[in-house]
């Protein structure tokens, strides 16, 4: 007799996917679920690769939030090595190619589906990237496939392209591992999401721990050694030898599949959801880096692929095909990176997104201290805050310093989240005692000197 569950069929399994099936089977015991991952690893730390490249994480399990076996025991079904080729709504079905049987495709039924296939890295077309020494770093894989390389071949010399997130921890961790480290970007400024007051104090960090920059330029080709590896780089300003070569240009949602089967997509290129995560097609969610996200503070769609997304976003899906209606309220696009002694956090808008959104605003920036400045230990903190004219209403704030970041980084998070204005934040009331905090926190003051602006 045939099982008359209803079949909830998920694409793609490291965050948003299985988010979305702990929460769909806590929800609904007696669902179908089946999970198809192309890779071989499933619900992992992709946040965490870098540090597992640098030996600060002590192997990929320790990266794994649950195995196969281990969602096997709640009833849910995890196929690796399977791809999803083809999406057929009119009768509620895709095809699947297995990696051990590529030649036999099977035709797999759902009642609903999650697309969660995620991103991929931006390969730019520059010859020369498919010799050995030559990594993205975005999956499980590419991980163990540097270290590997690093582990047989002892790189002296590295070029990171690229100074966003993955490219300034990857600089980090590959100098920790006794590596010179050279980093090409093609804007004049490193770290994009944040505004040049606070991206100059990361290119100084950078420079202190002995990192060379070549800002506005771009690699154009690589070249080949005797030994077959990657051994230079060429680039618009010259050459630059290197025994290992990670690109870091960005990446793209993973929506090809979906579009061809009809799906709707957004303005910016990934998958348009409503707020309850479902998309034009009927049965069919979408969530994560695959996925557009609302934001907050413009109320438009926006892409900012980021692993705490993808979980609240699988979340929110699972909820809703278990039969909730739980509603994803939106981003602020809260992010931290640590680049060697310094922390780096962002909220809501920088400069040029909340001039791209209309907004009147200003700014202050101030200079203070973590803690207490008269404590030992003190050590520098840059706040930087942008608020409305007029009304006052917070929209976005950056800090850039030795430690308290990520607390400051959390109490504008907050503030933002809550719709609150400057004069507001800048009466919270705030923890003190001198080893952990001024009197005033700098958040306050930074507050308080926007306040006098708007």
């Amino acid at each position: 007799m045939a099982s008359t569950k209803k079949r909830l069929v998920i694409i793609g399994g490291v965050a948003a996917g299985m988010s979305a099936a702990a929460k769909a089977r806590r929800s609904n015991p007696d669902l179908d679920i089946t999970v198809f991952e192309k890779g071989e690893w499933i619900s992992y730390s992709a946040c965490g690769l870098p540090y597992l490249v640098g030996g600060l994480v002590e192997g990929p399990q320790r990266l794994v939030a649950r195995t196969t076996d281990q969602f096997a025991q709640q009833g849910i079904t995890v196929k690796l090595h399977h791809t999803a080729t083809k999406i057929h709504p009119e009768r509620h079905t895709i095809t699947v190619v297995d990696g051990a049987a590529p030649d036999q495709p099977i035709e797999v039924p759902y009642d609903t589906l999650l697309i969660a296939t995620g991103a991929r890295p931006r390969r730019p077309n520059v010859a020369g990237l498919d010799l050995e020494g030559v990594f993205n770093l975005y999956v499980m894989t590419d991980a163990l496939a540097m270290q590997a390389y690093i582990s047989k071949h002892q790189p002296r010399h590295a070029v990171v392209v690229g100074g966003g997130y993955i490219g300034l921890e990857m600089a980090e961790n590959l100098a920790h591992l006794g590596i010179k480290i050279h980093v090409v970007q093609r804007p004049p400024q490193l770290f994009s999401h944040i505004d040049k007051e606070i991206a100059e104090e990361v290119a100084k960090e950078l420079e202190r721990n002995n990192v060379d920059l070549s800002l506005s330029d771009s690699v154009l080709e690589t070249c080949e050694g005797d030994h077959g590896r990657v051994s230079c780089a060429m680039t618009s300003q010259g050459r630059i030898q290197t025994d290992l070569l990670l690109l870091s240009t960005g990446i793209q949602p993973n929506v090809e599949v979906f579009a061809q089967a009809g799906g709707k997509l957004g303005e910016t290129g990934a998958i348009a959801v409503d707020e309850y995560m479902r998309t034009n097609l009927e049965d069919v969610y979408a969530a994560g880096d695959c996925a557009e996200h609302l934001h907050r503070l413009t109320g438009k769609a926006d892409w900012v692929p980021l692993g705490t997304t993808a979980n609240k976003q699988g979340r929110i899906a699972g909820e809703n095909i278990a039969g909730g209606k739980a509603a994803f309220k939106g981003i602020l696009g809260t992010a931290i990176t640590r680049v060697f002694n310094l922390g780096v956090g962002i909220t809501g808008l920088n400069e040029a997104k909340a001039q791209a959104a209309g907004f009147d605003y200003t700014t202050a920036v101030i200079d203070s201290t973590d803690i207490a400045g008269y404590y030992p230990g003190a050590g520098p903190l840059r706040v930087k805050i942008i608020a409305e004219r007029g009304s006052g209403r917070l929209l976005g704030g950056q800090v850039i310093g030795t430690g308290g970041v990520d607390k400051r980084t959390d109490v504008l998070a907050t503030a933002l989240h809550n719709e609150m204005n400057v004069e507001e934040l800048s009466w919270l009331d705030l923890g003190y005692v001198p080893p952990y905090n001024s009197v005033w926190d700098p958040v306050h003051v930074a507050a308080q000197v926007v306040a006098k602006k708007v």
